[in-house]
């Protein structure tokens, strides 16, 4: 694995790193401590710029290399999961409730690795822009980045990012142009019934069976009206209506997501889903409401730039162990919001056997690190080499 010398020198610094980090999680916007941390050791490496508070508790650090040359962009997430840790690890998370189940240290750390050997060889002409964001798991702080105007404030013309993946051959780069993955949606429906005694129920107006012939004509909506060509989910992930065996409710609602790659095919969705609530309540003779929450976009990756990432994942990792015809797959990332702002690509990098993502027992392996660094190193000094 021809990581690059100087940053497998970096190999214990940049657990340690990543081990703090473990230890001290973050969520959402409120990444301020890990940013805090992130500040610290850019201003021990002298990159030129700092620029903190983005989308309240992002960092955007600027290196500029030796001579003129266009600014390429790498981003890193931040934050953690709600959720409690039981890896047992000496440096498992010390705040209950939260944990880097997703690897965010591990990518956080990456791009230090990669701060520090940049800041330290200028081994390129332009400029790099760190981007290190808060809030990928829930938030979207890749959309208000792009809205703060990171882009354009920073001249950002190309931008990429890694995401470790455990079950990928330990070091192995996965990709594809276009779509990579799932745009989400989730709606929820509110059905108003008129609720009374289960022995009598011609008198009352039943949420139970409403809510139960909603979710039988939602469930057809990609077996009957979707081309089944372009990939689509939609699942119904909760039902809830009445509180015992011999009242009928007056309330109920359905919960479910939505996952797709093509805004055509999540129009037809939303346009069904619309159709399904209101013609089965009027069937039905009471009111219901659908709410839809539009999230993250598909994640699309350019063509060019994503060619371009792949051979430098080559370089790297060798021939055989890069794969440019990943499977797109259905879960959602806000560095879509990055990729609809500015060509780039958004790649898997493989951390080998261990528990799955957002698992309690989840831990970044540690020797992915200086990897994914070397990759963000070489991808930066081969776009804009030394003229």
């Amino acid at each position: 694995m021809p990581v690059v010398n100087r940053i497998a020198d970096y190999a214990d610094e940049m657990k340690g790193w990543r081990r703090h980090l473990h230890a001290h999680p973050e969520l959402e916007f409120d990444c301020h401590e890990t940013a805090a941390f992130v500040v610290a050791r850019l201003k021990e490496f002298g990159v030129d710029e700092i620029h903190e508070g983005i989308a309240t508790s992002g960092v955007v650090a600027i290196i500029n290399g030796q001579g003129e040359g266009p600014t390429v962009g790498l981003r890193a997430d931040m934050d953690a999961l709600p959720m409690d840790e039981v890896s047992g690890v000496e440096y498992a998370s010390e705040v209950e409730g939260r944990m880097h189940a997703c690897g965010h240290d591990g990518h956080t750390t990456m791009l230090l690795g990669a701060a520090k050997y940049l800041a330290e060889t200028r081994k390129f002409s332009g400029r790099v822009a760190l981007m290190f964001q808060p809030a990928e798991e829930e938030g979207g702080g890749g959309e208000v980045m792009v809205q703060e105007g990171v882009m354009d404030k920073f001249d950002v013309k190309e931008v990429y990012a890694l995401h470790n993946v455990p079950g990928i051959p330990f070091g192995e780069f996965h990709t594809k142009p276009g779509p990579i993955m799932a745009a989400v949606d989730t709606f929820t429906i509110n059905i108003q019934g008129t609720g009374g005694h289960g022995a009598y129920p011609q008198d009352t107006v039943d949420p139970v069976v409403a809510a139960v012939a909603m979710v039988n004509a939602i469930q057809t909506i990609v077996s009957r009206n979707h081309d089944t060509r372009n990939e689509a989910v939609v699942s119904v992930t909760q039902i809830h209506a009445g509180s015992v065996s011999n009242v009928i409710p007056d309330l109920g609602m359905i919960n479910g997501t939505i996952r797709t790659f093509d805004k055509d095919v999540q129009t037809m969705i939303h346009r069904r889903l619309n159709e399904i609530v209101t013609g089965t309540a009027a069937a039905y003779g009471l009111k219901a409401e659908l709410d839809l929450d539009v999230n993250y976009p598909a994640t699309v990756n350019s063509e060019k730039q994503t060619a371009f990432a792949a051979d430098v994942a080559r370089d790297i990792a060798g021939e055989g162990a890069v794969n440019d015809a990943q499977d797109m797959e259905m879960g959602a990332e806000d560095f879509s919001y990055m990729l609809e702002s500015r060509p780039g690509s958004y790649l898997f990098l493989g951390a080998g056997e261990g528990a799955g993502l957002h698992n309690p027992a989840f831990d970044f392996n540690d020797d992915v690190a200086p990897i994914g660094a070397s990759f963000f190193a070489r991808l930066v000094e081969t776009a804009q080499p030394l003229k």
